[in-house]
């Protein structure tokens, strides 16, 4: 515009100087005016270049920061949804605490609750505990009264076993159908036959028997560690004549123990460790139906029994 203007001028001055003829000084002050204002569209041309390159730069700056603008605005869409999304955990935790204080109070009367339970469980253990250590304890004492017991049962077992041999060997020279020496319940058992003893019905031992009753004797004198009783037997046949002391297989199965007992004592025997009995019929070793089986019930048996006062000292600890 400036430019246009300077030639409009130019033209102008121009026509003056030629139509008009117009004085030198008026020439030169309008050739001078002239050259001003070329010098100053000059400037003004500089001045719209640096001003244009500045507006270009400035639309370069525009865009970036245009750009810049967008990211940010991402950037706050984003952090802004982020904030919603915590916004919205931390009034749900929010509630969740206020709730946990509303039920704080009963939360700590269960609490106390559960610790009242609690030593009452540890009472309980620790009273449980000193049982098991008293039980325990108590079992190692009755291990060591089992193991004093079996001790005393096998030397028992033991003596029972050297009883019964010394009395066997003691017997040796009488029938097996005569006289047999056993072992049952812990006990020795030496049955001795009617025919080895006693003539029929009589209470009198004869000299036969009375020689097995001292070699018995013999062997048991002076051992003070047994018990020993005399058990007569008979069979179901009752006697054949009555008298004033004997009235029935009763009178007769004890008066033949007694005889024995007087036999052993008389050789040896301590008569408080004797006794004499009778069981008449009622113990039967095979039914009463045929002579043999008779023969064998009628029988006198001496059992000879450790005496257990040690065994029983232990039992009666238990």
């Amino acid at each position: 515009m400036n430019r246009f203007k300077t030639q409009i001028l130019f033209t102008l001055l121009s026509g003056i100087i030629l139509s008009s003829c117009v004085a030198k000084k008026e020439y030169d002050a309008l050739f001078n005016e002239k050259t001003s204002l070329e010098n100053e569209n000059a400037e003004l041309k500089e001045k719209l270049e640096v001003a244009e390159e500045k507006i270009s730069r400035l639309e370069v700056q525009v865009q970036e920061y245009k750009g810049k603008s967008e990211a940010t605005q991402k950037d706050l869409d984003f952090l802004t949804e982020q904030f919603n999304t915590v916004k919205g955990e931390y009034d749900r935790i929010s509630q969740l605490y206020n709730n946990l204080l509303s039920n704080s109070s009963q939360l700590n009367t269960d609490l106390a609750q559960q610790q009242q339970r609690l030593l009452a469980i540890q009472d309980d253990l620790e009273i449980e505990k000193k049982r098991n250590q008293e039980l325990a304890e108590d079992l190692s004492k009755r291990e060591a009264r089992v193991a004093e017991l079996e001790k005393l049962i096998a030397d028992k077992d033991a003596a029972v076993q050297r009883l019964k041999r010394q009395v066997t060997d003691a017997l040796l020279n009488f029938n097996e159908n005569e006289l047999t020496v056993e072992v049952k319940n812990g006990k020795v058992y030496v049955s001795l036959a009617e025919k080895l003893l006693f003539g029929s019905g009589s209470t009198k031992v004869d000299d036969q028997g009375a020689n097995a009753l001292k070699q018995l004797a013999t062997a048991l004198k002076g051992n003070s560690e047994i018990n020993i009783m005399v058990e007569g037997h008979t069979d179901n046949v009752p006697i054949s004549k009555t008298s004033q002391y004997m009235n029935d297989n009763w009178d007769l199965s004890v008066m033949r123990a007694t005889s024995i007992v007087r036999i052993l004592v008389t050789n040896g025997v301590n008569p408080e460790t004797i006794t004499a009995s009778g069981r008449s019929e009622f113990s039967p070793v095979a039914i009463n139906n045929t002579p043999e089986n008779k023969a064998l019930n009628r029988r006198t048996e001496i059992i000879l029994t450790p005496k257990l006062d040690e065994l029983f000292q232990i039992l009666e600890t238990y």
